[in-house]
């Protein structure tokens, strides 16, 4: 994903919205949102318009009404976010990231099983360390460097 696709924290909770309704009318998402975040109506339809152009929603014009859907599936937005975060930091450190993140997320025991499962076929063929990839030589490429 690049970066011009990428959204805002608030654009979130806009998807969010849709994404559990399945389809909702202006309205109904500045319903939500007024209640949830208690943004105005103008700046719902800002984000709205946002997403739109971003092709985040499709939009049905129904009479005098606005009714937006998802153009992209939320665990398809979710991979592409993430992976956009994660490609932007060190790879010597995205191991412990991901430690951090099973200690700060809400996982269900299901989640948790699904994780290590995961995580012993994932390990049967990584390698011993992790290097660097910060520079485009790195002497350390054997994960010693702090990034």
């Amino acid at each position: 994903m690049n970066e011009d696709c990428r959204i805002s924290d608030a654009e979130w909770q806009v998807m969010r919205v849709v994404w559990t309704l399945g389809q909702a009318n202006s309205s109904e998402i500045i319903e939500q949102l007024a209640a949830k975040c208690a943004w105005s109506p103008s700046t719902v339809k800002t984000l709205l318009r946002r997403l739109e152009k971003k092709d985040f929603l499709l939009v049905d014009r129904q009479g005098h009404r606005f009714v937006y859907r998802a153009a992209k599936d939320e665990s398809e937005a979710m991979q592409e976010s993430l992976t956009a975060e994660f490609a932007a930091m060190c790879d010597m450190h995205k191991g412990e990231m991901l430690l951090r993140l099973l200690d700060d997320l809400p996982l269900s025991r299901s989640d948790l099983e699904a994780i290590a499962k995961k995580a012993a076929e994932k390990a049967k063929t990584a390698p011993e360390k992790v290097g660097c990839n910060c520079l485009s030589t790195c002497e350390h490429m054997e994960g010693e460097r702090e990034c």
